[in-house]
């Protein structure tokens, strides 16, 4: 859960995603993992079928998270830090969104979402 939940969620936020809207949607990110795995670790037995093997996800892996980690690796060897990040800042009802953020929110969504994934 820390490596793959909290730590992107850290990543994200010393890369400069520190609006309202940001550490918001960081803080559901860290609650998708969680849910995440415990999703898992309840179901398990059931999805196995009584083989005792687990066939599938249930939605995306928590590692998965390494992809936004890549993404902002890159932002960062670009320079595109802060103010200066890809797609900018919005400013919504007085608070600010780094639109961004917004990897992280489909990135928790599909680690909570029904989709099945074979399991390798």
């Amino acid at each position: 859960m820390i490596s793959f939940g909290v730590a992107p969620a850290i990543i994200g936020y010393g890369f400069g995603m520190r609006g309202l809207y940001d550490r918001v949607i960081l803080a559901y990110f860290v609650a998708c993992g969680v849910s995440r795995l415990a999703r898992y670790n309840v179901t398990t037995e059931e999805m196995s079928g009584g083989s005792g093997k687990v066939t599938h996800f249930e939605g995306t892996p928590i590692p998965t998270s390494f992809l936004s980690v890549l993404l902002l690796t890159l932002g960062a060897w670009m320079g595109a830090i802060g103010e200066g990040m890809w797609l900018g800042v919005w400013r919504i009802g007085g608070f600010v969104l780094h639109p961004l953020v917004l990897i992280y929110a489909i990135s928790g969504s599909l680690m909570i979402s029904r989709i099945r994934i074979p399991k390798p």
